[in-house]
This record gives structure tokens, sequence and C-alpha cells, in this order.
């Protein structure tokens, strides 16, 4: 990111974004042409998804289980879909029946892979086995490069995700693919100038030619940041990046529950790179985190939404999700308790 910066449509930048998707490609197991970094946060990212491909009266089902299937439901609703919200306990994943007979034909069908305010995976690949003619769209935002992720064998037609978690990259863009099956159904004048991907192609992907055509500014920096996490990933080897994620996060759940503290997702669905632990009876969740802010330059997240004050979440995810940095959360929050 301190390199110097270079401009949007200079040869040696174009072939940087094309490295990048490239390499998105990779980790997501896809080989969907349009794949491409947006400039933009991933929520920018779900707000892609949807309005490139909701047609006013399209039925949408979303599976809620957190604030980001919630957040998919009022982004779908604004873009004029009938939405179907299949709602489920918090810390529990998606119920693949449930969600895919909430209709029997729906446009699409959206999930969160890994959801972000509860530390819980869902079985992506069984809602893709059982999604009929939908288009299935998954948010990848904590996954994409801490677990394993084949969209094409999965049958995931549109994904997002952001830069900031297990990619360890700065927030700011926004990883995002789409299948030429859903790129077929795309809406032919998105209400969203910025994010139609049918302006974005010509400058991500080119022209008939191969021409690049200007339609924004890109964030030249961070695309190429993002370039140099992906290289670092590639270069330690997506099994051994998966493998570490998992090993961080075992060795700090195994240490929570030893110090006698209760882990809020179901066991069986427990994200590795984002733990979710229940803050203890009596116990100011505020006041922990402070402490271990000032003491320790240490943050941990609140919950959500009514389990603010209830929750912690705790990640482990890019660079940062290693066993040593397990044990210093564990040893730092056990300091906190007591003092709590």
């Amino acid at each position: 990111m301190s390199l110097p910066l270079l401009g949007h449509l200079d040869p040696t930048f174009i072939a940087a974004m094309d490295a990048t998707s490239d390499m998105l490609r990779r980790v997501w197991g896809t080989a969907n042409q349009r794949t491409l970094p947006l400039s933009a946060t991933g929520s920018a990212g779900m707000e892609a998804a949807f309005v490139n491909t909701i047609h006013p009266g399209d039925v949408v089902v979303v599976a809620v289980n957190g604030l980001f299937g919630e957040r998919m439901v009022d982004v779908a609703s604004r873009h004029g879909a009938e939405v179907i919200s299949v709602e489920h306990e918090y810390g529990t994943p998606v119920d693949v029946e449930r969600v895919v007979t909430a209709h029997p034909n729906p446009n699409i069908i959206a999930a969160v892979h890994a959801e972000t305010s509860t530390g819980v995976v869902s079985d992506i690949q069984q809602l893709g086995e059982n999604k009929g003619d939908a288009l299935l769209l998954a948010d990848c935002v904590t996954s994409i490069g801490g677990m394993p992720i084949e969209l094409d064998e999965w049958g995931v037609d549109i994904a997002y995700a952001g830069s900031q978690k297990c990619l360890g990259v700065a927030p700011g863009l926004a990883p995002f693919t789409i299948s030429e099956r859903a790129y077929e159904r795309r809406v032919e004048r998105p209400a969203n100038w910025y994010l139609d991907l049918n302006l974005l192609g010509g400058y991500a992907t080119g022209t008939t030619g191969g021409q690049r055509t200007y339609h924004h500014t890109a964030p030249t920096g961070m695309v190429v940041s993002l370039k140099a996490g992906l290289e670092r990933i590639f270069a330690e080897g997506l099994d051994n990046v998966y493998a570490r994620h998992a090993a961080a996060g075992k060795a700090l759940q195994d240490g929570l529950e030893a110090m006698g503290l209760t882990l809020f997702a179901e066991e069986g669905a427990r994200l590795a790179q984002l733990t979710t632990v229940k803050v203890p009876d009596g116990v100011d969740s505020a006041a922990v985190r402070s402490y271990l802010m000032e003491k320790y330059n240490l943050e941990i997240g609140a919950g959500t939404g009514e389990y603010a004050s209830k929750i912690w979440r705790i990640g482990m995810m890019g660079h940062n999700a290693t066993e040593a940095n397990a044990h210093l959360v564990l040893s730092a929050l056990q300091d906190a308790l007591d003092h709590a």
C-alpha cells in the first residue's frame, strides 16, 4: 500500500487487477469470467449481488440465522423482491430442507456461508444440490481465505466477500463473482449505476477485443494490496492456510471451555476463524473488552442486536490466525475476568 500509486488504466495496474481476479477464482473454486474486486466494502458486494439479479416481484428466499441474513432481507426488499425470510435461532446453522421448501419456485435462494455475527458455518453445498432452478447467492465474507470453498462444485451462482478478514488485507474491497447462468438472468438496467455489472464488465474484463472502458477510478492501492495478500496465501499454500485457521480456532475454543466458559455456536457448526462465547453471568461485557484494549491492545468484538452484551466474538483470521495468538487471547481474557 505504500508503493507509488498507479493510474486505474495503467497497463501495469490492469495486469495486477487481472492477476488478482485470477487468484480470487482459485480461492473461491470457480471459473467464472466475471470475478473481480469491487471498489467498496463487503456490504457493497451484497448490494451488487441483489441489484443486478432482482427483477421487480422476484421471489427471494433468504436463510436468516444472524445479522447478515437479516441484512440480505433488507437489501432484497429494497430492490422490489417478494422476500421470504426463513428464520433460524441464532447460533444454529441453516436448515436446508426448510429453506428449499419455503417456496415452490423461487428466483433466488440466499444464505450466509460463515455468519459473522454468530460464528456459525452452514452447508452451502447442500443448498446448491437442492436449489432447483433458483440462483444460489452466498455471503462468503468470513469464509473466503479461511476455509475450503468450491463455488462451482457447490452450485453457487453469485458470491461476495470482503478484503479485511481471512484475506488479511485492509477493508475497502469486495471480492465478487457471478456465473454465466446468473449473468444471463441479470437486470438490464439496475437501479444502482455504480454497481451495474453491465458497465463494470467493460472495465474489469474488457469489451470485445480486450479494450478496457472507463467506469470509475478504482482504488489502485487497495487492489495491489489485495494482490499481495493473495500472493502470501498462495505462497503458504491454501491447504496450509486452512489448517492454520483450523488449529488456531480449535486452540482458542478448547481453551475457552477449559476456562469454564460456554461457546455460543452450535457444536458441529462452529467456525474456526470466528469464535462466539457467552459472557458469564454478572460480568460486564463492555468493561472486559475495554480492559483488554487498554492493557493488551487487544480487541475482541461484542455481539450484535439482542446479543450485544451477551456474547463476545473473537476472530482468528488472516495472519492473526495462529495458536500463539489464541493462547495470548486466553491469557489476557483470564486476566480481564479476574479483574471483572
